[in-house]
């Protein structure tokens, strides 16, 4: 069975990965892609009162068990599109624990500090200062296949890059095309499983209680 194609979205807390999630969903037709997203799996904690070892115990295991979901969901054969917040080092690493590299196509969406916060309080379902908490680390490995700037080009513009679908057969399948919107980042030959190695396995994220989480 060949295995599903994963386009991997990851970014702060409101930078728009779910729009483009979305927008893709639309736009391809060379497979049956779905949309995983870990807030879909943090809304299926109780949301009652937790102490900050609670939370944070629960919030490990929501991480790992979403990880893991994803990468039963394409080992037979659905292609995915995944958003994500890779804001702890140990996140990064436990999915090239459980992910091929070779079929995971890694967009970095970006967006500008004071633009994420005008769109956190304009949202009002998000804590404030969460993205801003998590601006400096998501990005922190560095490397990606393709990244995009949801300040300067709609979800839609992100999700038409010609990049986008990966191929669906052959050994180059998750190479994408160079574009406007999303671009292309220079691989030097180690590709998404490189960036996934490179980040550290500690912890630094505070925890929060009765939260979501980043």
């Amino acid at each position: 069975m060949t295995p599903g194609r994963i386009i991997f979205l990851n970014g702060t807390s409101s930078s728009g990965k779910s729009s483009i999630a979305r927008e893709l969903l639309g736009l391809l037709d060379d497979g049956v892609y779905s949309h995983l997203s870990v807030d879909a799996f943090n809304a299926m904690r109780a949301q009652r009162e937790l102490s900050e070892e609670e939370f944070d115990a629960a919030l490990r295991r929501t991480r790992l068990g979403f990880h893991r979901s994803v990468a039963a969901m394409a080992e037979v054969g659905n292609d995915l599109v995944v958003d994500h917040v890779l804001s702890e080092p140990w996140r990064l690493t436990d999915c090239l624990t459980v992910l091929p590299p070779e079929d995971v196509l890694f967009v970095g969406v970006h967006c500008p500090r004071e633009e994420l916060e005008r769109r956190e309080r304009a949202r009002g379902d998000r804590e404030a200062g969460l993205a801003a908490l998590q601006y400096d680390l998501v990005h922190a490995h560095g490397d990606y296949d393709l990244e995009c700037d949801t300040s300067t080009a709609s979800p839609r513009a992100c999700a038409a890059h010609p990049g986008l679908p990966p191929s669906p057969a052959g050994p180059d399948r998750l190479q994408p095309a160079a574009g406007p919107v999303l671009h292309r980042v220079m691989r030097r030959g180690r590709g998404v499983g490189h960036a996934l190695a490179c980040a550290d396995a500690s912890d630094t994220r505070p925890a929060r209680r009765g939260r979501p989480g980043p």
